[in-house]
């Protein structure tokens, strides 16, 4: 088994501008002569495409280019980033994607400061699972809420206070 590459730490994570999670068609869709068309699932795991852009120094941009080359074989290779998600920020499978024929467009600007800009597709994204989505679902998110610190409070604040030991 191969160790997966990591993002660098020392480079920046993608910003907000252009960010989207382009999840891939999932089913397929047969269009019928008469009445509604049919859809069925295809599969229940599916890539999803993230459009990314970076904002890097000119040392970053380097280290960004000899990083690509040299550690993911020209970007052909998974590597490991931390992305966010509707969870929050969360570690994914990625790899680059091609647009019009190349892995990344890098644009400078003024201030030495280069732009680049690709896509990113990673293996399966991080979820809730149907347990959590049944509770989000079912309760009084607030009261559940309150009943979590309420039972913080007295695990962590009140019960040691209590005990003798």
């Amino acid at each position: 088994m191969t160790t997966l590459v990591s993002w660098p730490a020392r480079l920046p994570l993608p910003t907000y501008d252009g960010y989207a999670l382009e999840p891939e068609v999932a089913t397929a869709r047969t269009d019928m002569e008469a009445g509604p068309a049919r859809q069925r699932r295809r599969f229940t795991g599916t890539p999803t495409r993230i459009p990314v852009r970076w904002r890097m120094s000119a040392l970053e941009f380097a280290t960004f280019e000899a990083w690509f080359r040299l550690k993911l074989a020209d970007g052909t290779d998974w590597f490991s980033i931390d992305l966010l998600d509707g969870t929050g920020i969360a570690g994914y499978e990625a790899r680059f994607v091609a647009q019009s024929d190349t892995p990344y467009r890098a644009v400078p600007r003024r201030g030495g400061v280069w732009v680049v800009t690709s896509a990113l597709e990673v293996r399966q994204r991080p979820m809730l699972d149907e347990a959590m989505l049944d509770i989000l679902l079912a309760e009084n998110l607030a009261g559940l809420f309150a009943a979590i610190d309420g039972l913080h409070t007295a695990v962590h604040a009140t019960l040691p206070r209590l005990t003798p030991w």
